[in-house]
């Protein structure tokens, strides 16, 4: 099989890598027909947005279809604003689209890379808001059929870093809009991060969403300068009991209380208490300003990677007894394979 086409540009680790071709769909139709296309010649397909929370573990040995569905719609009633967004538009654009008219909301949720269709997949959050939080509904395609359903938020089963899109709705569907429901009545969170120190009685959106970019830019890199997918890690939840013991022994470990009653944990920190800020493995380091970032720093395999990010979660489990579970989707030759298994 002849793998001809580059995919170093439609991924943010800037991983080299091939696949047997690359098609861009822009409509339904289009969508439908190179899905069939490549399923009539029994070749796997990978579905791309944005490619910001993939890593290419080696070659894709079929097609990579780039959805590139474009346009967003905002409505409003006397209490909030509903937008419908397009798989394929930008999701940081559309927050500034957003701001720009006047909607709020969303603000926490700045700078996530990737696309609009990329968001529901892994309920994207940040500083206090997930996507579950806003999201009234999202239409889904079915490739084999071309019926297209309307999930409500609640019918998404949305969970930290999880959705039913990683499930049931995972092969022969695509995401092809989202509705956000936005309320005009807003309360900005400031619970995180710098958010804490702005004063909620007089913050403006424009501010929240300033400083969610400020601090995103000061501490994560560019991945149009140094390859990454973000957070590579999800932040991992554990039990109050053992939360308490880790706090015992570190009093300055940062601990976010559950509705569960469980503790969510600081991945980032976790990998920080192990020394493994700039650590290298092949190409691969761990980002020196914030542990939870690998980046390919020195023109790194896919492997390299999947190496680093063994190495790390072998050394946090050495120290707290705490499995790492990838964040980013680890694709081989023939599609999405089982990231955990990977680094085990």
């Amino acid at each position: 099989m002849n793998l001809t086409s580059e995919l170093k540009s439609f991924n943010s680790f800037g991983i080299q890598a091939k696949a047997l071709s690359i098609v861009f769909v822009d409509n339904q139709e289009s969508l439908l027909q190179q899905w069939s296309e490549a399923k009539n010649q029994q070749l796997p397909v990978l579905l791309l947005g944005g490619g910001s929370n993939v890593l290419f573990v080696e070659d894709f040995a079929g097609v990579v279809i780039i959805n590139q569905l474009k346009g967003v719609q905002i409505t409003e009633d006397i209490s909030y604003w509903y937008v419908h967004a397009q798989a394929g538009e930008n999701w940081h654009q559309l927050l500034e689209t957003l701001l720009s008219e006047g909607v709020c909301g969303a603000e926490n949720l700045a700078l996530i890379p990737g696309c609009v269709g990329s968001a529901p997949i892994q309920n994207i959050g940040a500083y206090g808001l997930e996507l579950k939080d806003i999201c009234q509904y999202v239409d889904v395609l079915s490739l084999d059929t071309g019926k297209v359903t309307r999930l409500t938020a609640a019918e998404c089963q949305f969970g930290y870093r999880d959705s039913i899109f990683k499930h049931e709705y995972q092969y022969g569907y695509v995401i092809i809009s989202v509705g956000l429901k936005l309320a005009k009545e807003w309360t900005p969170k400031l619970i995180y991060g710098d958010l804490a120190q702005l004063d909620p009685n007089t913050v403006t959106p424009e501010q929240v969403f300033n400083s969610v970019c400020q601090t995103r830019r000061s501490k994560l890199p560019d991945p149009a300068i140094t390859g990454n997918a973000g957070s590579f890690f999800k932040n991992p939840i554990i039990s109050a009991e053992k939360a308490q013991a880790i706090k015992i022994a570190y009093p300055n470990c940062p601990q976010y209380n559950q509705e569960d009653g469980r503790v969510k944990l600081a991945a980032g920190w976790l990998i920080d208490q192990c020394g493994l800020k700039g650590h290298e493995i092949g190409g691969a380091a761990v980002h020196k300003q914030q542990a939870l970032v690998l980046i390919n720093k020195n023109r790194a395999t896919g492997q390299d990677i999947v190496n680093l990010a063994k190495y790390v979660s072998q050394k946090v489990l050495e120290h707290f007894g705490i499995h790492l579970e990838p964040e980013v989707r680890f694709i081989g030759k023939n599609g999405e394979i089982n990231a955990m298994e990977c680094i085990q």
